[in-house]
This record gives C-alpha cells, sequence and structure tokens, in this order.
C-alpha cells in the first residue's frame, strides 16, 4: 500500500483513494449532491451560531461545550466527506452519508480531540492572531476562485474556457482518459484539503494547535514517511492509495 500522511495530532485527517472510479460519474456529482448542499448551507448557519454560543463559555472556563464541540466538529465531518466525494478530491464514488457522527467505513474521515484547555480572556481572541497568514492565503484563493466566477459570468465563452480548464487540470480529466486516479494529484489534492480543515478548526477555536503555514510544511517529510513516499509500489499493481 502507498500512502501519504503528515502527523497533525489534534486534527487528523484520513483519507483513502477509493478505486475503481467511474469515467464519467464526476460529471453529474454536482446535481447528485444538491441534498447535502441544502443541508450544508442549514449546518453551517448552525456552526456559527454554535462557536457564538460556545464563546463566552471559552472566555471564562478556557474549555469548549462538549455537546457544542461534537456539533461543530460533525459539521467539518460531514464537509469533508461531500468534498472528498466531489470537486475536492473526486476520489470516492460513495456516497457520503447524512450524519454527523463519524463513518468509520467511509474513505474520508476527520478526528479532532476537544482541547483540555483553550486561552482564556482576551488571550483567547489574540491568539487567533496568529493564524492571519493562513487566513490570508485562504480568502487570497477564495477570491481567486469568486474573480473567476465573475468574469466567466460576463461571457459565455470564458465561461466555458474556465470550466475547461477546470476539468483538465482536476483528475476528471485522468479519469475520463484512462479510468485511473493520478496518484501525486491525490496527495497534492488531499495535502491542500487537510489544510483547509486544519485551519477552519483552528478559527472556530476547536484546537489550540496552530496548522501550518501552507499544506504539507509541518517539517515532517523526513524518516519512515518520506521513505515510504519515495519507495512506491510499481504502478502496474494499482495499489491502494491512502492519505492520513
Amino acid at each position: 500500500m502507498s500512502t501519504s500522511a503528515e502527523e497533525y495530532q489534534p486534527v487528523r485527517v484520513e483519507a483513502e483513494l477509493d478505486e475503481p472510479l467511474s469515467r464519467w460519474l464526476w460529471a453529474v456529482k454536482w446535481l447528485l449532491l444538491i441534498p447535502h448542499h441544502i443541508a450544508l448551507t442549514a449546518l453551517g448557519l448552525g456552526l456559527l451560531v454554535a462557536t457564538v454560543l460556545a464563546l463566552p463559555a471559552i472566555f471564562v472556563t478556557g474549555r469548549y461545550p462538549r455537546w457544542l464541540f461534537a456539533y461543530s466538529t460533525g459539521v467539518l465531518r460531514w464537509a469533508w466527506r461531500v468534498a472528498y466525494y466531489s470537486y475536492g478530491a473526486l476520489a470516492t464514488d460513495r456516497y457520503p452519508p447524512f450524519t454527523l457522527r463519524a463513518a468509520p467505513d467511509y474513505p474520508a474521515r476527520l478526528y479532532i480531540d476537544r482541547p483540555a484547555h483553550l486561552p482564556r480572556g482576551p488571550g483567547l481572541l489574540l491568539s487567533r492572531l496568529r493564524a492571519f497568514p493562513q487566513l490570508l492565503l485562504v480568502v487570497l484563493i477564495a477570491l481567486v476562485f469568486r474573480l473567476v466566477w465573475w468574469i466567466g459570468g460576463l461571457s459565455a465563452v470564458l465561461a466555458l474556457a474556465a470550466l475547461t480548464i477546470l476539468i483538465l487540470s482536476s483528475p476528471a480529466a485522468t479519469l475520463l482518459r484512462t479510468g485511473h486516479y493520478p496518484r501525486r494529484q491525490f496527495r497534492g489534492l488531499v495535502a491542500f484539503d487537510r489544510w483547509v480543515i486544519q485551519v477552519l478548526a483552528y478559527l472556530f477555536f476547536l484546537t489550540d494547535a496552530l496548522p501550518p503555514l501552507r499544506p504539507e510544511s509541518t517539517g515532517r517529510r523526513s524518516g519512515r514517511l518520506w521513505n515510504r513516499l519515495r519507495h512506491r509500489p510499481p504502478r502496474r499493481h494499482a495499489p491502494a492509495v491512502s492519505a492520513r
């Protein structure tokens, strides 16, 4: 088995490349996920409310209320499964379950340890400023996507060009052409998704562990992990690929 893993203990994002994958299903996943997007819109609003409700308790006691923590973690877990099935990775054709709870048998999993202590008082809000560079990068990426969307809305030709570039640069092109998922791209996509989840978990006070400045910048690419990445099994055996 060829694996890709980055140790980030408080926020553990796990993923397994769930082959075989359909050559064409990616083209209609956006339609199949409409019920999930409706649910996540409501759940996302609930996440904001849960964060507001938890702030006074964290501010005074340094502890995130357990039931609110379980809900907030569940929303991120749900969103991660949907992103993994859809265009955040396209690495599974198994329809994501409608649940906030962990699904150990699903190829995309998220576990966040409830912190024993968080900063109290003004230090709570000031501590989030440590993630300003990461937040700025996330905002810039979102603005780029928004700009592309806006430009595409001005012209059908530009919209078609943007869609074509997106498809050709995503795993969809390789799936359509060969029926196999590009493994190097899998590791890159999961690394980016993992980093986004780490940043969100930190900003929503679900962990006090500062995320890395950029994807896969934790400085742990040495040792046995790096050796495993360098000595992958031959591609002809079509090994399973996972990222944890």
